[in-house]
């Protein structure tokens, strides 16, 4: 009896390990010390040094249900993108720039090539976010898990002046909301999705001539991250005083969390253009127009709120960072709530 018996391939492990190196090299900054391979990730902070009042900000997250997708289509590339869009969009709500981040990798057996594939999407969406991949650890759990599936989440933290920090106290009515286009579903609300077009690798397969693509492509399309667009935004003078990342709990839980005491927001439909897969999934699964809303971002992956007269400023920035992004909305007095109109 030895580990590889028990289900624990040591030697694979290793091969993950050199696999992965190539895509891991790709997100270097000047301020991370060392190599991939030490028992923790060495980051350097003599540049935060030179700030005023630095602030760390971190978050944590995964990429939930959707990636019984990557396992049903054995395309494994992408969702590390999410994984991090996840993570770093969170940060970046917050005004912080992304500095580093570590990703967990749990597997019912460790299959190197797999493994590798999944760093390399982790590895793209740290270079979009600008954020070094410091670490990582690959668990396998024989036993635990069935072999061909394996679970994903992640870890980042930030910095940003405390000056700088997008707390929504300053949020007001007369503002206006300005949303940012989605790529798609992003990473919520996939566990309602499997239920409503019975997911599996046939129905996945299933080119509908609406999204110009199968199902199972558009529904894998991964999260947009929006650390260089929120950036943009910044270089142009622009002071976001609010921003919500529009994540499980779609526009009613999360506008209201930049919202101060005494302010709600509307958003109005028809100002931001909703992805066909939206009225497909509604169509297919007879569901709730207000359901679609408390539950996916319906084509806004992040909205902010300015300034009215910052707002055509605003568009136009994001415009020059290649993102779609409309004015859907205002503050007003009353209830801290988001409403659709």
């Amino acid at each position: 009896m030895d580990y590889k018996t028990a289900g624990v391939d040591i030697e694979a492990g290793y091969r993950s390990v050199e696999l992965m190196k190539q895509y891991v090299k790709g997100t270097m900054r000047p301020e991370v010390l060392g190599g991939i391979g030490g028992f923790s990730g060495a980051f350097s902070l003599e540049k935060i040094k030179g700030m005023e009042k630095p602030v760390l900000l971190s978050g944590t997250d995964g990429v939930g249900t959707k990636i019984q997708l990557a396992y049903l289509m054995d395309k494994h590339d992408t969702v590390g993108i999410d994984c991090v869009a996840m993570c770093v969009n969170d940060v970046v709500c917050a005004g912080a720039e992304p500095l580093f981040f570590l990703d967990y990798i749990a597997c019912g057996k460790n299959y190197p090539e797999k493994i590798a594939a999944i760093v390399k999407g982790v590895a793209e969406g740290c270079k979009q976010a600008g954020a070094a991949l410091v670490g990582g650890e690959t668990a396998e759990h024989p036993g635990l898990m069935p072999e061909y599936e394996y679970d994903l989440a992640g870890f980042a933290v930030g910095v940003a002046e405390e000056k700088d920090l997008i707390t929504g106290v300053d949020v007001k009515p007369g503002d206006v909301l300005v949303g940012i286009a989605s790529s798609g579903v992003h990473s919520n609300g996939f566990s309602l999705i499997r239920k409503v077009f019975n997911v599996n690798k046939e129905t996945l397969s299933v080119h509908y001539d609406e999204l110009g693509a199968t199902l199972g492509e558009t529904l894998l399309t991964p999260t947009k991250i929006y650390v260089k667009a929120l950036g943009e935004v910044k270089r142009a003078g622009v002071t976001v005083k609010g921003c919500s990342h529009i994540t499980g709990g779609g526009f009613y839980e999360n506008i209201p969390r930049m919202l101060p005491d005494g302010v709600g927001a509307k958003v109005r439909k028809g100002s931001f253009e909703i992805p066909p897969i939206f009225a497909l999934m509604q169509r297919t699964g007879n569901l709730e127009e207000k359901m679609m809303y408390n539950t996916y971002n319906m084509g806004l992956g992040m909205v902010l709120a300015v300034d009215a007269a910052d707002a055509d400023r605003t568009v136009a920035a994001l415009a020059k960072a290649g993102e779609k992004a409309w004015i859907v909305g205002e503050v007003v007095a009353g209830e801290h709530e988001a409403v659709i109109v």
